[in-house]
């Protein structure tokens, strides 16, 4: 027995870094089952359990084997490729529905503000009229008018 425990420590440690190397050299995409740091985690923790868990379970499919699911550059034909979807400001349909009934309010509303602004500003310059024509009724007809200063 005590010539099959340093056998069974090289295997376990040769297990371990074989199962090591072999999850840090695949991509992250292919990884199944969990992350590759948990992967990590599982192999070095739980030696030599890990590594055969990596192996049965956290490896991707050799290459013959069929993958069913869909990845960047995964070779889908352009008329098989899934579909986009679109942000709403992206959306030239969205804008246009949204745009569209808004827009006859919005021409009103602009329409009131301008008509209601030309109210305001012949009321000010009635105003103004009406008060220069207080001044000018207060002030003594004989007096000379205040002299403006010349620059």
């Amino acid at each position: 027995m005590g010539r099959l425990f340093p056998l069974l420590a090289l295997a376990d440690l040769a297990l371990l870094v074989i199962a090591l190397i072999d999850c840090l050299s695949v991509e992250e995409g292919e990884i199944r089952a969990l992350p590759r740091v948990a992967w990590v985690f599982v192999i070095l923790l739980f030696s030599p359990i890990g590594g055969i868990a990596w192996f049965v379970a956290g490896r991707p499919p050799r290459a013959g084997a069929r993958v069913d699911t869909w990845r960047p550059g995964g070779g889908f034909p352009e008329s098989e490729r899934p579909a986009r979807e679109l942000a709403p400001d992206d959306d030239p349909e969205f804008l246009r529905r949204l745009s569209t009934p808004e827009r006859g309010e919005d021409d009103a509303r602009l329409r009131a503000w301008e008509a209601d602004l030309r109210r305001r500003e012949r009321e000010l310059r009635q105003q103004e009229r009406h008060e220069r024509e207080l001044r000018d009724r207060d002030r003594p007809q004989d007096s000379p008018a205040p002299e403006q200063p010349t620059d």
